[in-house]
């Protein structure tokens, strides 16, 4: 992800092997990365067995909350892309148990198609 994307919102598909061995010591014996998206500092992970939600927090970005949800857990989801005046795409997915939907916003952004898609695939 170049520094520019980074700092505007705009959201980038990771290299999935380095995920990986970010997130070693959280995953479940045969779980594997297969996508990741980065948009400012935050990410989202699908693995083969789940959807992981990084928040990254502070200054330094060093502590982090991760919000694993089961494929399974996932009971709808929505976009809303931006438009002539509104520059900025939002992603809602409603989760089994929780009142309100898990939202993140892409500013001006292409890439929240790709991480739809990728919703798809896994969650239905």
């Amino acid at each position: 992800m170049g520094l520019l994307d980074g700092l505007l919102g705009n959201a980038s598909e990771n290299d999935a092997q380095e995920i990986q061995q970010e997130l070693n010591r959280i995953l479940a014996a045969g779980e594997r990365v297969e996508k990741a998206y980065a948009i400012l500092r935050d990410q989202i992970i699908f693995t083969n067995q789940r959807l992981l939600l990084v928040d990254k927090q502070g200054v330094t970005g060093k502590k982090r909350e991760i919000m694993s949800i089961p494929y399974r857990s996932i009971e709808r989801f929505s976009m809303e892309t931006t438009g002539h005046f509104d520059l900025e795409s939002e992603l809602y997915i409603w989760v089994r148990g929780m009142e309100a939907p898990i939202g993140r916003t892409f500013r001006n952004d292409q890439n929240i198609y790709d991480v739809y898609r990728a919703l798809g695939e896994y969650a239905l």
